[in-house]
């Protein structure tokens, strides 16, 4: 089956959300990767709770908010360094794979897009310091409804806004939840399970799982 349009994910399957703190592993201290991953962690927790509650705060609050909390709860990491890692979650590096293979399936005549939890701005920067201004053709941001995924609205404004069925739509994440509330929509759901994790949420599977992004175009 052919697409209308392929729709992604942004934080961890087009831009590696722990590039800002590899950056500064060494000045962070020896337990980088332990703030690196429950930074993550309390970004997207504090998402799910704020849209339960219905008290909406843009993604970048949440990621400084999460940041805050990761910085108290391993003492270890230097809290000088909250700054610099904010200034490079805003230009976070992608993966090698995505400016070839979203050049690839541009070629194909199909709409491009991302859609994210990522507030107009860190998206703006991220797609900007990815090179990826030319290949999009929208960036859809929960901001302008003021809820999170997995809430329909956010996949519903593809639909809307290109016209198209839902079955018309390639959406790819590396988070399996998103995966979920993208099947539930009626998306075509490709997984990029990246850190080899396992399947969840059986109720609601993928049509395709890839490791990375590479394979995508050969799915059709």
């Amino acid at each position: 089956m052919s697409h209308s349009a392929y729709v992604f994910d942004a934080y961890g399957t087009l831009f590696d959300v722990h590039a800002a703190v590899r950056k500064h592993a060494e000045a962070v201290g020896p337990d980088a990767t332990q703030l690196s991953t429950l930074w993550r962690a309390k970004q997207l927790e504090y998402s799910w709770v704020r849209s339960m509650m219905g008290r909406y705060q843009d993604f970048w609050t949440l990621t400084e908010q999460a940041l805050d909390f990761a910085f108290k709860a391993v003492p270890t990491a230097d809290a000088s360094m909250r700054a610099q890692l904010l200034d490079a979650y805003h230009r976070l590096d992608c993966y090698a794979e995505v400016p070839q293979v979203l050049k690839k399936l541009k070629d194909t005549g199909a709409k491009l897009a991302i859609l994210s939890n990522g507030s107009p701005a860190m998206l703006a920067g991220a797609v900007s310091a990815a090179g990826l201004d030319g290949v999009l053709d929208e960036v859809f941001s929960v901001d302008s409804l003021r809820v999170y995924k997995t809430d329909e609205r956010v996949y519903e404004m593809v639909t809307n806004h290109f016209r198209i069925y839902p079955e018309a739509v390639s959406f790819q994440s590396s988070n399996r939840w998103d995966i979920a509330g993208a099947t539930a929509f009626g998306f075509r759901t490709v997984w990029i399970n990246r850190a080899g994790m396992p399947e969840e949420y059986h109720d609601l599977p993928p049509n395709a799982v890839l490791q990375d992004l590479n394979g995508l175009t050969a799915l059709g």
